[in-house]
């Protein structure tokens, strides 16, 4: 489903991403996991059109988006869960989630929202109160809604379980697996290397902007240099 090549970013003259070569078919939960900074939300939004890539490809279903523009990507399918919710405070929930199927139809929209209150009843109890006013649980489980709302055929997730007290990282890892199981292709971004990787089909570690290792998740869990810099082990 998604290939990246040789992809290159920079911020200014200071180098982001440095050579990216990854896959993910479809069907597939791929984790990547690294230390803060080594580039891990820059590649996401590299994927997701909003942040500028210097040199390699991007392709997507076999279509080069390299250059695409970032709602180009949304109309293909790929979405984003941005790192840190970015829910729209003051407006409500519903409104936040209907926001999501702007590129739909009405009756797609429709269709999708059923499906994201059928997945968050807690949303649906909630749909009338402005997304400021939820749990950071909640917000999570809002901004995951929002995308599904936009019906991608890749999901980016990036960091969704951030700040999260230890049962809602579960219900949000319950969730993903769910999503997966439905046949969502996932391209999941976690600092809890080890809840992601456990997750995972296959994972890619990062550092400093470049892939050192990758295999499949149970493997990479098994690996001492993984286990030292990312488990604590």
């Amino acid at each position: 489903m998604l290939e990246i090549r040789a992809l290159e970013s920079h911020y200014g003259r200071i180098p982001a991403l440095k050579g990216i070569d990854l896959r993910i078919a479809e069907g597939e939960l791929v984790a990547l996991v690294g230390a803060n900074g080594a580039g891990k939300t820059t590649l996401l939004r590299a994927l997701s059109g909003v942040q500028r890539v210097s040199a390699g490809q991007v392709l997507f279903r076999g279509e080069d988006i390299t250059r695409a523009s970032s709602d180009r990507r949304v109309r293909l399918g790929i979405v984003q869960v941005p790192e840190g919710r970015l829910v729209f405070a003051p407006l409500s929930v519903e409104d936040n989630l209907r926001l999501g199927g702007y590129t739909r139809t009405r009756a797609e929209s429709e269709s999708a929202l059923e499906g994201v209150y059928a997945m968050f009843p807690a949303l649906k109890e909630r749909r009338s109160l402005p997304a400021g006013t939820l749990s950071g649980g909640q917000q999570q489980m809002l901004a995951i809604g929002r995308a599904m709302m936009a019906r991608p055929r890749l999901l980016l997730l990036d960091e969704p379980s951030m700040g999260l007290a230890p049962r809602l990282v579960d219900e949000i890892f319950a969730t993903i697996r769910a999503l997966k199981a439905a046949g969502t292709t996932i391209f999941l971004v976690d600092q809890n290397a080890h809840a992601a990787l456990s997750t995972a089909d296959r994972g890619y570690v990062l550092e400093t902007g470049r892939i050192v290792h990758s295999g499949a998740g149970a493997r990479l869990l098994e690996d001492e240099q993984v286990q030292q810099a990312y488990l604590g082990l």
